[in-house]
């Protein structure tokens, strides 16, 4: 439906390279009522010179943090700014398919029992296209325990009503990463997630700025799973995650014990 309107949220720092492209994607989608909204969290480069243009034609709204507070903190204030019903995301240095708002819309509009869904992607790393491994293959369903090992969504490709935020809460800003990782679990741990399966995000990796790139992933992911098991869980849920945490500091610590020997050889050299 036309008449719905779509909150679409860019969180941005230090990206004006690739920003531009990300942008023109969310304008260019067809056939349905969106705004876009980005949230430049403290960059020191050219996004500003590259906003400009488009705040001077009045095609989006800029909001600036003055100093970097997070990508978590970035999404959260363009959520609370947001005036759509619907609420989705783009990394920004991904892109949109000129039909992806128009058609998970149409999806959600079908499928109203569902409060969050994603699309399809195509992978592009260092410029060419890759396939994903079997284990990233996107479900659709209860998939709150295959999300406990593996982030199984992108909030590149994710659309979620904007009131479900008002149940489950925002972006942890405490988290410096996994913290889309940590929202996801927090929804699906009492909600389904709808797929609809077309390739309508173009994600692309492989720089060098990227947060999944940082060391020491799993100590956010722990203190993810310790949130989500302070929280009222299913029995099965509960247990899959504690054996996740398990599974998870034991993978931490070995990686910290790893890195103590590696500087103790350093300083002896």
């Amino acid at each position: 439906m036309v008449d719905t309107l779509i909150s679409a949220v860019i969180a941005t720092f230090n990206r004006a390279w690739c920003l531009k492209s990300a942008v023109d994607s969310v304008l260019s989608q067809k056939g349905v009522n969106f705004e876009l909204i980005v949230v430049d969290d403290g960059s020191t480069d050219q996004t500003e010179q590259v906003l400009r243009p488009y705040v001077e034609e009045k095609k989006l709204k800029v909001l600036v943090n003055p100093e970097r507070l997070g990508v978590s903190a970035a999404r959260n204030r363009g959520i609370i700014e947001a005036k759509g019903s619907l609420i989705a995301f783009l990394d920004s240095d991904d892109v949109w398919l000129e039909d992806k708002l128009r058609l998970q819309e149409e999806y959600m509009s079908e499928n109203p029992n569902y409060p969050i869904s994603q699309c399809l992607e195509r992978w592009i790393r260092n410029g060419k296209r890759v396939n994903p491994g079997l284990r990233h293959q996107k479900i659709e369903g209860s998939i709150f325990i295959p999300s406990l090992s593996l982030c199984l969504i992108s909030p590149s490709a994710a659309i979620v009503k904007a009131d479900l935020f008002d149940k489950v809460g925002l972006f942890d800003e405490t988290l410096p990463a996994c913290e889309d990782y940590d929202l996801w679990l927090r929804i699906l741990a009492h909600r389904e997630v709808g797929l609809l399966k077309k390739e309508l995000v173009e994600r692309r990796a492989g720089h060098s700025d990227q947060l999944s790139t940082l060391p020491g992933l799993d100590r956010y992911r722990i203190r993810a799973l310790k949130k989500i098991l302070g929280l009222p869980l299913p029995p099965q849920f509960r247990a899959a995650a504690l054996i996740e945490l398990k599974r998870r500091r034991s993978i931490y610590e070995a990686g910290r014990r790893k890195r103590v020997q590696g500087e103790a050889k350093l300083n002896l050299t």
